[in-house]
Formats: C-alpha cells, structure tokens, sequence
C-alpha cells in the first residue's frame, strides 16, 4: 500500500512538472515578442524636440505603412559621412538620441531609423520588414555620400538588422554594441529546457551574418551585461576574421558601456 501511494504520488508530480512546462511553453511563444520588444509608439502630429540639429523624415512604404527616420546633424558644417544606427529594442528614437553626441562631434550625420510599431513608424513589425527598411535606409544614404563614408552600427537589438545589412551593401566599418549570438540563443540561456531553435519567431542569427562580413568589424560588450549575457555574445568570436575585434569592458552593463573610457577612446579612434 505504501509503495503504491508513492507510485502515484511520483506519477502526480511528474504531470504536475509537465504541465508547468508545456503552459509555460505556450505562454513563452504567444509572449515572446512582448519579452523581447518594448516599442512606445507616437501619432503622426508627435513633434519631436532634441538639443541638437536634427531633420525629421517620413518615407511612406505603402498607403498603410510608414517608415519615420531622424538624422542627427554634425555641429559644424564637415560631413564626414553617416553612421546608420539601429537602436535597441526599446522605447523609440527618443530614447537613443541622447548617444548621438558620440559621432556627431566627429563630423558625422546620424540616420536613425524607427522599426514598426516604435515611435511614428507604422506596419507590423517582422524580421523581413526590418531588413528591408534597413537596405531602404542605406539606399537613401547611399544616394547622398558614397559608401566608403558609411558606417553601420547596432546596439543590442539592432546588431541582428546591422550585421544583416553588412551583408548586403558595401560600406566601410560595422560597429557592434553589446549583440547577441541569435535570438534562440539568447532565449536559450533563459530557457535551456525548451527547443527556442523552434519557437524563435525571431532568429536574426548575427553569429551567420558576421562571417559573410568582408569589411572590418568592431564589437564592444560588457563582463556584466545582465541582459545580454557576456558569455553568450562571447561565442561571437569564432565568426570574426583576424583582423575584427572583440573589445571587453571590464565591469560594463549592457546600458552604461559609453560611460567607460575604453569604449570613448576606441570609439573616438575608429570615427577620426
């Protein structure tokens, strides 16, 4: 008797465990995009205000879809290039204008462009759509300065749209701020139980697209990067030629690494 009442109390357990993991399985998928993305949206009437030169552009992508774009503008009237900067994934524009400074000061306009659903750009948001505003974007920059003098550069969320484009258009440096190996890696650290190769709705595999990168390559990540774990975006390494680097911020966050003198001083190098 006592043998059977352990029997099915183990037998209870384990459907109790099993399904756990199969509701949180569903609500891992449903909510994923929730998880990963935190767009705050504006209306078309929004005005934005920043304290620096800026010009707003709305490039209309069908009679339901618009793609909204701020380019920050040098202080003086040198124009070294563009740095095509695509932004993490949260709030919109406003929320990364305030990194702008770091290339401005050196004679470079910065195109920044909003992924749908964030800010004035509208449409639904899929991992298609961003590469295809992202070539859109340097197309428009293309048709303005030669692609030598562009720079493509992503932060967090963004690395995965950046390293994609730097397989598809000619320009002349790749910047990386704190990326990610793929999506489903980056989801399977949080969740190494579940198959996230299958329920990504995302991959954005920057891990792929870095190896089909001829131009040079600069990656900047933080020891202690509680988001985007350090030892996640390490395995990135195995991607990059000889001659790319992968610079470590000793003690940086996923959020502060500009604060650091390294990041100021490598940065500033690569932009003269």
């Amino acid at each position: 008797m006592a043998y059977n009442k352990k029997k099915k109390r183990f037998f209870r357990v384990i459907k109790i465990v099993i399904l756990l993991y199969v509701i949180i399985g569903i609500a891992l998928y449903y909510f994923q995009e929730k998880l990963l993305l935190h767009p705050k949206a504006y209306s078309k009437d929004y005005s934005y205000r920043f304290n620096v030169p800026f010009k707003e552009i709305n490039i209309p992508i069908n009679k339901n879809e618009n793609l909204n774009l701020v380019k920050f503008l040098p202080t003086n009237s040198v124009n070294k290039g563009i740095i095509l900067y695509f932004h993490g994934n949260m709030n919109n524009i406003n929320h990364y204008a305030k990194f702008t400074g770091n290339f401005t000061k050196h004679g470079y306009e910065v195109w920044m462009p909003d992924y749908p659903g964030f800010g004035k750009t509208t449409g639904k948001l899929t991992e298609e759509k961003l590469y295809q505003h992202a070539k859109l974007v340097y197309k428009l920059a293309n048709a303005e300065i030669s692609s030598d003098s562009i720079i493509i550069y992503g932060r967090s969320f963004g690395t995965g749209i950046a390293s994609y484009l730097a397989t598809a258009v000619d320009f002349k440096q790749l910047i990386l701020e704190t990326p990610y190996y793929s999506v489903p890696a980056l989801f399977s650290y949080y969740g190494p139980v579940y198959p996230t190769s299958l329920m990504a709705k995302f991959n954005l595999p920057v891990n792929e697209y870095l190896k089909d990168v001829t131009m040079p390559i600069t990656i900047f990540h933080g020891t202690d990067d509680a988001l985007i774990p350090y030892s996640v975006t390490k395995k990135l390494n195995s991607s990059l030629k000889v001659t790319d680097e992968f610079i470590t911020i000793e003690n940086g966050e996923h959020n502060n690494l500009s604060s650091f003198k390294l990041f100021q001083v490598k940065l500033d190098s690569l932009l003269r």
